[in-house]
């Protein structure tokens, strides 16, 4: 690993520890509206990942906090209610809908939230722990401490970096030589020059999220590392006060994927690079500007190719397929924010969209499926969002005074 690299490394986190000591509080910006009715609107149709996933070698990726890790009397961090909707009113010994039960028949019920991981979360109930699927709950979590405790899906990423040659967003921590034929053991393949955001480094890698997983870039694969602010306050011109990536998949270059396969999956992306490039054309948002999905930046979708989304809970062919990522990502850059206060917004479903967390999502398309925000800082703030067709959708927001 390259001395330069390394420099940088510990040039940042220095800049970070110092800009945390003037962390602000941070407030529920969000008032879920999703009932529960039918889903409508556009969305890919891509298949959900709810479960673990499994992986060659299991000790070498990011572990999740578990049972062993808490007990009756940690501390919550949110109050919430299991589903009375859908879903399995059952809290959990393992991460398994197969293993033992701590309780059941909990329709309704409110629990402790201690931990939320990307796909299970740690409960408190009657007092005993255990573990119940994200879907399972429902969107409106009540924190505790809403000073220090950030909104339940706001995952904020630290840096941003640049792919500096070609490299794979790996399964595992391993350095083993990846080819197009292993294609098993990656995610993605990133091209030189593209930009993403790291959640943190741990172990000598990068660790970024992939989907409902997680995924490992080797360090030497990048440059460029630039801290993002953990304040409203950027640590220099070049930080971003939010940063988030999400990915999608490359199924035309999967070995088999037939010819309509591969145009839909083209299509796609092509949508997605084009609602990436609207955001940052459109993304300059004065004090008291609005930010309206359908309504002009990221719509109108018949200037998008036709690509499969859902409609009416059903996969079809739709102008725009693809587009809903582009709000979902975006949407997890502006609950980082708390000078931003979202209008309106709804998921795709209790499941949510898969390329993202569990309640980490925003649908567009239709007018009960939008997403709007509007900027409440006494400054102006400029989105920025890259996609350059290998895989990774950036959503940046820079202070633009």
């Amino acid at each position: 690993m390259t001395m330069n690299f390394w420099k940088r490394i510990i040039s940042a986190l220095t800049a970070l520890a110092l800009a945390v000591c003037a962390l602000p509080a941070v407030s529920l910006a969000e008032e879920d509206a999703f009932e529960g009715e039918e889903l409508e609107g556009q969305e890919d149709a891509e298949g959900e990942n709810t479960e673990e996933v499994a992986v060659a070698d299991p000790d070498a990726v990011y572990h999740e906090k578990t049972l062993a890790d808490f007990t009756v009397d940690s501390p919550a961090l949110y109050r919430a209610k299991i589903s009375d909707v859908i879903g399995e009113y059952s809290i959990y010994r393992e991460k398994s809908t197969k293993s033992e039960r701590v309780a059941r028949g909990l329709k309704n019920v409110e629990v402790d939230v201690i931990y939320v991981g990307l796909v299970w979360v740690i409960v408190r109930y009657q007092d005993q722990l255990g573990y119940v699927k994200r879907e399972y709950l429902t969107k409106n979590f009540l924190a505790y401490d809403p000073v220090n405790t950030p909104p339940f899906n706001v995952q904020k990423h630290q840096y941003i970096a640049t792919v500096a040659r070609e490299c794979y967003v790996r399964k595992t921590m391993t350095k083993e030589p990846l080819q197009e034929k292993n294609y098993k053991s990656y995610w993605v393949k990133l091209n030189p020059g593209t930009r993403i955001s790291i959640w943190q480094f741990q172990d000598g890698w990068a660790i970024v999220n992939y989907m409902r997983s997680y995924g490992y870039i080797d360090p030497n694969d990048l440059k460029d590392l630039i801290p993002v602010s953990p304040t409203d306050r950027p640590i220099s011109k070049e930080s971003p006060i939010a940063a988030y990536t999400s990915y999608y998949t490359m199924k035309h270059l999967l070995p088999g994927a037939d010819k309509q396969t591969k145009t839909n999956n083209l299509n796609r992306i092509w949508n997605i690079g084009h609602g990436a490039e609207k955001i940052t054309r459109k993304g300059l948002l004065q004090p008291g500007d609005v930010f309206n999905g359908n309504k002009g930046n990221i719509g109108p979708y018949r200037e998008y190719k036709l690509a499969i989304g859902l409609v009416d809970g059903r996969a079809v062919l739709s102008s725009g397929g693809g587009t809903c990522q582009v709000s979902s990502t975006l949407y997890n850059i502006i609950c980082q924010m708390p000078g931003m206060t979202i209008l309106q917004r709804r998921p795709h479903g209790y499941g949510g969209a898969s390329y993202l967390p569990i309640h980490c999502d925003a649908a567009v398309g239709s007018d009960a499926l939008n997403f709007v925000f509007r900027n409440d800082y006494d400054f102006p703030v400029q989105l920025v969002s890259e996609s350059t067709g290998d895989g990774a959708l950036l959503m940046l927001a820079y202070r633009a005074d």
